[in-house]
């Protein structure tokens, strides 16, 4: 069969061989250092609390939980890499949002490679503050709920603040190395590999609420439950893929130019532009902001409890109507925001006025940049709608199917979409070093490469 042949043939090229065992390798480094805890924390009692939090649901145990899947680390497991690579993934943002109001980052942004390793140097300097500061804040929580062991000391605070700082960066150093010689986006990769090693619990959980009685008890998975989880999910993972290669492609023309007897150019391009531009990054933004009202309601009704506050605190802790329709708004706004930091229509439309293209039927210059953010606008809508539905769905079978938050949250939802788009990325970079040495891709020479609907 051409699929079976295609994997014989990745590793009969030896570079990509040597890539892709490289990256193995170091991604099972990864997963051992998972498991290596943190010194001075009483990792029985932690981990009851633990337990009893997830159990309980609450803001907290929700922000352990989505912090668990954006991160590659977990804090609900109390190791070196608990911090994950999220201060590294938020510097990288931080400093992308601060590129398009601060001239000097902006210009050091268009200094080509030079330029990058100076703002990769500036990321790394940033991760290690937002390490410092966020491992400082969970030792100091641990030490609060009285989880650390009774002869912890300060000089057992600075170790432990310096072992998290330094499993982040070991992790991102990982990353980086998978970049430089192996095969995919390392960051991207590491994420992957932590939301994957999640999957033998979901399906652990479906075989311990498994009823295969038609009429299964609440609580319960009978026959129809896991049809349906069936079908949802082959329907966002077909979904996924479909939002995730889709491109509404614009029609360019090259000018023509006479020189002597000859005439170059008149060639026909494509514009490409991607439906979900922003990708996941509205999703996590909203996650973040989505922890704080929760958590500040819950700590008013604590002290100060009346019909209002507890409705607000009942609703945010367990992912209501409310909850759902702030969430999605805040999908919406950030896939706009990020969409317009990201997508520049007067920059694209100077690039193809210099390279003497333009789109047939429009003036070069304001009215092609007029057009392409009016299309960009129309399929940002599209691609935020699909996200919401994304990050709802596995809330709205949680609550309405009573399945377990552990299998609904994977077998739809963030989790599963930045699985197959790392996924797809991986895929399209193996296929083109096939291509790229005369052998056939995953789809096979009849098909083509994978390529983006539109």
């Amino acid at each position: 069969m051409p699929f079976f042949s295609t994997f014989v043939n990745i590793f009969r090229i030896p570079e990509l061989r040597r890539k892709i065992l490289f990256t193995f390798g170091l991604l099972c480094i990864y997963r051992i250092g998972f498991a290596v805890p943190l010194p001075g924390v009483n990792q029985e009692i932690f981990a009851q609390t633990m337990k009893a939090t997830a159990e309980g649901g609450g803001a907290f145990g929700q922000m352990l939980e989505y912090f668990s899947v954006f991160t590659g680390g977990s804090l609900k497991q109390s190791t070196l890499f608990g911090l994950g690579i999220m201060p590294y993934i938020s510097a990288s943002i931080i400093l992308q949002l601060l590129g398009s109001v601060i001239p000097a980052l902006q210009k050091l942004q268009q200094e080509g490679e030079l330029g990058r390793r100076k703002i990769n140097e500036y990321t790394r300097y940033l991760t290690v503050a937002i390490c410092l500061l966020q491992a400082f804040m969970w030792v100091k929580y641990l030490g609060g709920q009285g989880l650390l062991v009774p002869e912890f000391a300060l000089f057992d605070t600075f170790v432990a603040v310096v072992a998290m700082v330094g499993g982040t960066l070991f992790m991102m150093w990982l990353g980086e190395q998978i970049d430089a010689y192996g095969i995919g986006n390392g960051i991207s990769l590491i994420i992957m590999a932590g939301i994957v090693t999640r999957l033998p619990a979901a399906v652990g959980e479906i075989f311990r609420n498994w009823d295969p009685s038609m009429t299964a008890e609440p609580g319960k998975i009978g026959v129809a439950k896991l049809v349906f989880l069936i079908l949802c999910f082959v329907f966002v993972v077909a979904g996924a893929i479909l939002i995730t290669q889709g491109q509404r492609r614009i029609p360019i023309q090259q000018a023509k130019v006479t020189r002597g007897r000859r005439i170059y150019g008149g060639q026909r391009h494509y514009l490409p532009l991607r439906v979900n531009h922003a990708g996941v990054i509205p999703i996590i933004f909203a996650v973040s902001l989505m922890m704080f009202p929760g958590m500040i309601f819950e700590a008013i009704a604590g002290r100060w409890r009346n019909s209002v506050i507890s409705f607000l605190a009942d609703d945010f802790a367990k992912h209501r109507y409310l909850y759902n329709l702030m969430y999605i708004m805040l999908i919406y706004f950030f896939a706009y925001f990020w969409t317009t930091v990201q997508f520049q229509p007067k920059e694209v439309a100077k690039n193809l006025r210099d390279y003497g293209s333009f789109i047939p039927g429009l003036r070069p210059g304001r009215r092609t940049a007029d057009y392409l953010e009016q299309v960009m606008e129309r399929i940002t809508y599209v691609g935020a709608t699909f996200l919401c539905v994304i990050a709802v769905l596995p809330m709205v079978i949680h609550q309405i199917l009573e399945i377990p938050f552990v299998i609904s949250a994977f077998l739809g939802g963030t989790g599963l979409l930045i699985v197959i788009s790392v996924a797809l990325d991986l895929v399209n970079r193996i296929e083109a070093s096939l291509i790229m040495r005369n052998y056939e891709g995953f789809l096979g020479d009849s098909a083509g490469r994978i390529r983006g609907a539109y």
